[in-house]
């Protein structure tokens, strides 16, 4: 089936920031769309985001110049391809850009037109993208997590751990995880209001914002709330640090409780948290380029898996070099940081054929329709990051799971017991 048409047009993501959008239309009349969500924490080795950095339009942020290459360069080259040739289709666009980053025709163009490739190859066939993917019918859907206190730089402290997470690992049914993480975060607001003798302001990407800059102590809150629920036995932690963010490359430390530290005050800091709390992974504990700290993490922690997300974005050759180190036990799935679906695919199935995990996750500046949950059900993974419960674009991944699970007779919860580490 061939592409007959490619069309863009530059819309918002959820933080009001400019993306792309793409149809792609078949010689059938099918159309399938995507769009290039975009993070906050990115990560230096991620595919390029092509911007116009015209002053005078979303300070900078607009996209004109990436769709202008869709409709100039990619387009011409597509059209009359056959839409069910991903890699061909991918390969294209990445042999037309001609560097390692994509940063001429922009990875956020690249990359939506790949996705929008995908989706139509779908709707020729007539099926749910997941089902395309999966090339069978599914059987699990994955355990969400949930992003429920949010770091960052606040009035009178920072907090450098990005985003503190609960999963519902022991739930029997999604409809269960959902209402679980919904009654968990609701109530967490109470218990922050009495922390702080106010209510709780809500962070950038829709968490509560952190209390303090110890993290024992929001992980003390957030584990009352638990138990407040009568969950203590099925909700357990995880903690993305994103610690790249907060590294200092000339003095090669960290911040954590208002002092700077080296990577090793760090993972023994992290060791104490691990065995008070159970953990189902930590994800980014180090700086995108401190290998050596990575390597030592996982021979120290043994209750916890320990993912990369800056130091692999999603890039096959990292997670090679990480596999040969035992620097990591999986990645986190950005399509997005690579640039192309199949070159998140063959990542993907690299972690798989090694044993690794790949969680699939949203990005901060969210979409609707966000194709990583396709990937999610499709692929058929064990566990995934969502966000915080709150917000349309974050809402509809949870509704996705949902959706998919009632539509599927037979489909379950996938069943993570034999994979955390703490058990």
């Amino acid at each position: 089936m061939k592409i007959k048409q490619i069309l863009a047009r530059q819309l918002i993501d959820c933080k009001c920031r400019p993306m792309i959008e793409v149809d792609v239309i078949t010689e059938n009349g099918c159309v399938g769309r995507g769009s290039a969500p975009t993070g906050s924490s990115v990560g230096m080795y991620e595919a390029f985001v092509l911007r116009d950095n015209n002053p005078n339009e979303y300070h900078g942020l607009s996209v004109h110049k990436a769709i202008s290459n869709i409709k100039n360069i990619i387009a011409p080259e597509l059209i009359g391809m056959d839409v069910f040739d991903q890699r061909a289709i991918d390969n294209k666009m990445i042999e037309l850009d001609g560097t390692e980053d994509k940063r001429v025709l922009g990875g956020n163009a690249i990359y939506s037109v790949s996705i929008a490739c995908m989706s139509a190859a779908a709707k020729v066939k007539g099926v749910e993208l997941y089902q395309y993917i999966a090339q069978n019918n599914i059987t699990t859907v994955p355990i969400p997590s949930f992003n429920v206190i949010n770091g960052g730089k606040y009035e009178n402290f920072v907090q450098p751990f990005n985003e503190f997470i609960i999963m519902p690992y022991k739930a029997s049914t999604i409809d269960e995880a959902v209402e679980m993480a919904v009654n968990t975060f609701q109530e967490l607001e109470k218990v922050l209001t009495q922390f702080l003798g106010k209510k709780p302001a809500i962070a950038s990407s829709y968490g509560y914002a952190a209390p303090s800059d110890d993290p024992e102590v929001i992980l003390t809150l957030i584990q009352e709330a638990i138990n407040n629920c009568g969950y203590q036995d099925k909700i357990a932690f995880a903690l993305d640090c994103a610690s790249s963010e907060m590294y200092d490359k000339d003095t090669n430390t960290y911040l954590l409780k208002g002092k700077r530290v080296t990577s090793v005050v760090l993972l023994s800091y992290i060791k104490k948290l691990t065995e008070k709390f159970n953990f189902v992974f930590i994800e980014d504990l180090f700086d995108e380029n401190d290998w050596e700290a990575f390597s030592k993490a996982t021979e120290v922690l043994d209750r916890t898996i320990i993912l990369g997300d800056d130091l692999i974005v999603t890039n096959k050759q990292k997670l090679e070099y990480a596999f040969q180190t035992q620097a990591v036990d999986g990645f986190i799935l950005k399509p997005n940081q690579v640039g192309t679906l199949t070159e998140a695919l063959d990542t993907y199935h690299y972690a798989k054929e090694h044993n690794m995990f790949a969680v699939p996750s949203g990005r901060s500046g969210g979409v609707i329709g966000d194709v990583c949950m396709d990937l999610a059900v499709g692929l058929q993974v064990g566990f995934i990051k969502n966000g915080a419960p709150r917000s349309g674009e974050r809402i509809d991944k949870l509704n996705y799971l949902m959706r998919a699970y009632s539509t599927n007779p037979g489909c379950k919860l996938f069943d993570i017991s034999k994979l955390v580490k703490f058990i």
